[in-house]
């Protein structure tokens, strides 16, 4: 629906998740934790919000070619902020379902960067590598051998879901690190706001994996469910800060009150949300374990003072 967003129409919403945020905060990151995870950055509010906006040109580049063949430089140029356009994305081969689903995420990600640009302002959209290769390296790396055929992000539905697997999870930790460091109501309301949508992607992402949980992905003679549990792994390997990524089959011990064994929420031992700082996103999303040395998605780097601030450390 193509409205400006209301926040204030939704305060009971966003109060909830204000404390679900600050829960997540305090519940998986200790004093003990700081040095290897990242202390604490001297940023603005604007700067913070800004950080987030790489993932967001991230997540809206990956669902709008994915679903339709085309980006943000057909749609909402302006946005774009004449960075260059991304390498490698294309349009998958979805059935119609799933083509329909991802087709929303795309532009509610539209939303969110305008959401952003308008509050904040904005930051130039980065270099982005989208290409099946870059995804094929992720795998390999998760899987701890080459795959062949390489892994194709766009190749079908089920290859589709996993890559997108690897994407908006990392947003919506990210955004639940922030809050507690926002000084300003408005800006906690704005990134309460998108985290509660980023939070509904990767809960429609896992729950579509989920019910193909023990499906085989040809030809690799991995299941769905392991898929997500080596992909998480490598997440938490890059990070370098624990566990706070799991796939969507765990031990009961990691289960809501080691009870379960389906992990359709990743949640911590309260079922409060994991958080990670901005090191630990730059750690994954670079895909070489450090925030100062680019590459994977963002061959150039994230934009933003923060990301340059942690390229320079």
């Amino acid at each position: 629906m193509a409205m400006k967003p209301c926040l204030s129409t939704s305060l009971p919403f966003v109060l909830l998740l204000f404390s679900w945020a600050f829960g997540g905060a305090a519940s998986n990151e200790s004093q003990s934790d700081l040095p290897k995870c990242g202390q604490a950055i001297e940023a603005s509010d604007a700067d913070r919000v800004k950080f987030a906006m790489n993932l967001e040109f991230l997540e809206a580049e990956f669902f709008l070619y994915g679903a339709l063949g085309r980006g943000l430089d057909s749609i909402v140029p302006y946005l774009a902020q004449g960075g260059p356009p991304p390498v490698g994305a294309q349009k998958a081969n979805l059935d119609p379902l799933i083509q329909q689903i991802i087709e929303e995420f795309g532009y509610q990600e539209v939303g969110h960067l305008r959401a952003i640009y308008t509050k904040v302002g904005g930051i130039q959209r980065p270099l982005l590598n989208l290409s099946a290769q870059n995804f094929a390296q992720v795998m390999d790396e998760a899987v701890g051998r080459k795959l062949q055929p390489p892994f194709d992000p766009y190749a079908n539905s089920i290859n589709y879901l996993l890559a997108s697997y690897l994407i908006p999870y990392v947003g919506l930790v990210g955004y639940v690190g922030t809050i507690p460091y926002l000084s300003d109501f408005n800006s906690k309301s704005l990134v309460a706001s998108l985290l509660g949508v980023e939070s509904g992607q990767d809960a429609v992402l896992r729950t579509l994996l989920y019910e193909r949980a023990n499906q085989v992905v040809a030809p690799y003679n991995m299941t769905v469910a392991e898929f997500t549990n080596k992909t998480s792994a490598l997440r938490n390997k890059l990070a370098m800060c624990g566990i706070k990524d799991e796939g969507i089959i765990v031990p009961s011990s990691l289960g809501a009150e080691n009870r379960t064994t389906s992990n359709i929420l990743s949640a911590d031992s309260y079922s409060v949300s994991y958080s990670r700082t901005p090191q630990e996103i730059a750690r994954i999303v670079y895909g070489t374990g450090n925030e100062a040395k680019p590459g994977g998605f963002y061959p150039r780097g994230a934009n933003g003072r923060i990301a340059r601030s942690l390229r320079s450390a």
